[in-house]
């Protein structure tokens, strides 16, 4: 039996975490925490380890993907909702029942030249990414397969096209 490789994209902003962050994170790793979205919370227990992440900047100028994570464990009870000190704090959750959840994710790749959101829009085959839909501000979404395949092979063509 074989995994079916499942495709994601995250979001956070550069200014709370940013994927140079991520790598310089011991081994290229962190947890993802402070998901406070159900439905987000929902897409990360169905990530599995080897997942792949597109790692997007929201609420800079200009958003866009900026690299590759993959995803190294799975979701499990995320500590900082059970902490008062903690700003993602939710005295719902308790250690009986852990309402929020968490996955770490590895740096794959940082992408010599970052991919804006206005760039994605004019792709085609791109139209229903959940990313470019209008008024989606989710931070965790699914990524069609065929919208990766389009999206890694901008970024790669625009690293060639960088070095003529």
């Amino acid at each position: 039996m074989y995994k079916v490789m499942k495709y994601w994209l995250m979001k956070s902003e550069p200014e709370a975490f940013s994927i140079d962050d991520l790598e310089r994170s011991p081994k290229k790793t962190t947890c993802w925490d402070g998901v406070r979205n159900y439905q987000a919370r929902n897409f990360m227990r169905e990530m599995e380890i080897a997942d792949q992440v597109f790692f997007y900047h929201s609420s800079t100028d200009p958003s866009c993907i900026v690299g590759i994570a993959e995803v190294v464990r799975k979701a499990y009870p995320d500590h900082t909702a059970l902490d008062p000190e903690d700003k993602h704090y939710d005295p719902k959750s308790t250690n009986a029942n852990p309402i929020w959840e968490m996955i770490d994710i590895k740096l794959v790749r940082k992408f010599d030249h970052p991919l804006t959101i206005e760039e994605l829009r004019d792709v085609t085959g791109l139209e229903k990414m959940e990313l470019l839909r209008k008024g989606s501000r989710l931070s965790v979404q699914p990524v069609r397969p065929e919208e990766w395949k389009i999206v890694v092979g901008l970024a790669d063509r625009k690293v060639k096209s960088k070095k003529k």
